[in-house]
């Protein structure tokens, strides 16, 4: 009982402490002295340790109350197997609770919705979960200002833009503190490709796509060139989808117009029965990320680079399947208000070239059903001052999505 009551009182105070930390912190291992004070946790009956997971479960259903949820899978091994268990992907709930979260599927029927918010000062561009609270705030305040630390919210990436000599990266991170790529928060980039009119960027995951295999040309990039990096952290880059935008020659007034090709994702995950690929958890060590691609592994080590000239083992591109491809709706032109108009149903309020929707493009001989062929799966809009609205569907994942915002921040003159 005793001990019960002291668990109940840590737990209090752990949460008290996650509302000043809103972002969903990465998996961490349990130090020997936390193992040995919870070692009477792992002992409960399985059954009862079912039940409880599950109550919680159920019960806290949004940030930052859903921490309970990831405390338990903190408890021990056999507590965090058994919420893993319980837990379902965002496809499945609709809910993110894991950093792995963050890189599977979003629901099929209704959107995850998200905002983001830009501070010029820093070149930070943050993503929130988006909170009732904060939707009525900003029904009453245009351009209401929101810090990290607001407790309705929960940060789940943060983007930092770093302009080098020939390309701008925006790196991503799982905090806002800590930006380096040779750290476990790195989940990714985003990368303009050094061309002068800044119409093309790449998306790069930290991570090997789960059952897509390696593109032969710039797929992947070395993270650093140290040879004393962590074992728990993987060395590379790996390409998944790159973002283009037309060019806007005769100056027509409208949105812009973008092209998404999502290598990471087969089209036929949104056919009749398909499937997107769901990573179910980060791979620990470099060695993790090549188990993947045996014919990889067996082979001598892959020098990689961005370079022109990158070498990879031809047999990774056999049975490539076709990926997904996202362009823009197309809008209506207003006769009242003499304006091009999207359907963004109350999620965007202000005018904005940056504001955009984006749907499969798909063929109509091709076996999609039509609910399908006009479901938008990825919205982004400005709601404020420095506040944008970002709301994705099945088959991105937020952080997909999040990269896909992140290159409508950047200038593109030839595009407006």
């Amino acid at each position: 009982m005793g001990l019960g009551v002291y668990q109940g009182e840590e737990w209090k105070a752990r949460i008290r402490r996650n509302r000043k930390k809103s972002h969903i912190a990465p998996d961490q291992a349990l130090s020997p002295s936390d193992s040995n004070q919870q070692s009477q946790w792992a002992n409960l009956p399985p059954e009862l340790l079912l039940d409880i997971v599950r109550r919680v479960e159920e019960s806290e259903t949004s940030w930052p109350a859903r921490a309970v949820v990831v405390f338990c899978a903190s408890v021990c091994r056999s507590w965090r197997e058994v919420t893993k268990e319980i837990v379902k992907t965002p496809e499945q709930c609709g809910r993110l609770t894991f950093p792995i979260s963050l890189k599977q599927p979003g629901p099929r029927d209704f959107p995850i919705q998200c905002f983001i918010r830009r501070d010029g000062a820093t070149a930070q561009y943050l993503l929130f979960s988006w909170s009732d609270a904060f939707g009525k705030r900003c029904s009453l305040v245009n351009g209401v200002e929101l810090t990290a630390e607001d407790g309705s919210n929960k940060l789940l990436l943060a983007a930092r833009k770093v302009r080098r000599a020939t390309c701008t990266d925006f790196v991503i991170s799982l905090v806002a503190t800590d930006f380096s790529r040779a750290s476990s928060t790195y989940v990714g980039k985003l990368r303009q490709v050094s061309n002068f009119l800044g119409t093309k960027f790449s998306i790069y995951d930290s991570q090997p796509p789960c059952g897509i295999a390696v593109q032969p040309t710039n797929r992947m990039s070395r993270r650093f060139h140290s040879k004393q990096v962590s074992p728990r952290v993987s060395a590379y880059n790996y390409r998944i989808g790159t973002i283009s935008y037309e060019l806007n020659v005769l100056r027509t007034r409208g949105p812009r117009r973008m092209n998404c090709i999502m290598d990471s994702i087969p089209f036929s995950s949104i056919e009749e029965g398909g499937t997107a690929p769901t990573p179910s958890s980060f791979p620990q060590s470099l060695e993790d990320n090549f188990s993947s691609f045996p014919d990889l592994k067996e082979k001598e080590p892959v020098i990689c680079s961005e370079a022109p000239g990158l070498s990879v083992s031809p047999g990774l591109m056999m049975g490539t399947p076709e990926p997904l491809v996202l362009k823009n709706k197309a809008p209506r032109w207003h006769e009242q208000l003499q304006c091009w108009c999207l359907n963004f149903k109350g999620r965007v309020t202000v005018a904005s070239v940056k504001n955009f929707q984006l749907v499969a493009a798909i063929d109509p001989t091709q076996n999609v059903p039509a609910a399908e062929q006009e479901k938008v799966i990825l919205q982004f809009g400005k709601i404020g001052k420095d506040i944008f609205t970002m709301d994705y569907h099945y088959p991105l994942s937020a952080f997909q999505a999040f990269a896909i915002c992140l290159s409508s921040f950047d200038t593109k003159p030839a595009c407006e």
